[in-house]
């Protein structure tokens, strides 16, 4: 069952996945600490080339179906790999913007 974004219980979260699925580039990196980093499968990435590849390029989606705040289990979909089930993990300062976000299968 898939969670309504808007009944994300966490605003930073939600406000990320809004801007994955709504493919805005700008919202994305405005909600993120100009020194954000990421890993995908527990291998740290380069943020700038993974969210073009990942996300904006190959049309990302996420699709929440569990919430714990700032960790979801979402079904991700993008161009390149398809759907696969993922897990998302946030780090969100107290300013409200991701300083960190982990991600990889679930």
């Amino acid at each position: 069952m898939t969670i309504q974004t808007a009944k994300l219980s966490d605003p930073a979260v939600r406000a990320f996945v809004t801007a994955v699925n709504a493919h805005d580039r700008h919202a994305f990196l405005a909600l993120l600490t100009p020194d954000a980093t990421m890993s995908d499968d527990g291998s740290d990435r380069d943020l700038d080339d993974w969210i073009d590849r990942e996300i904006f390029s190959s049309n990302g989606h996420l699709d929440v179906e569990s919430d714990s705040g700032r960790s979801v289990v979402a079904r991700y979909r993008n161009d390149t790999w398809g759907e696969m089930r993922t897990r998302w993990r946030f780090v969100v300062e107290p300013d409200g913007h991701i300083s960190r976000f982990e991600t990889g299968q679930a």
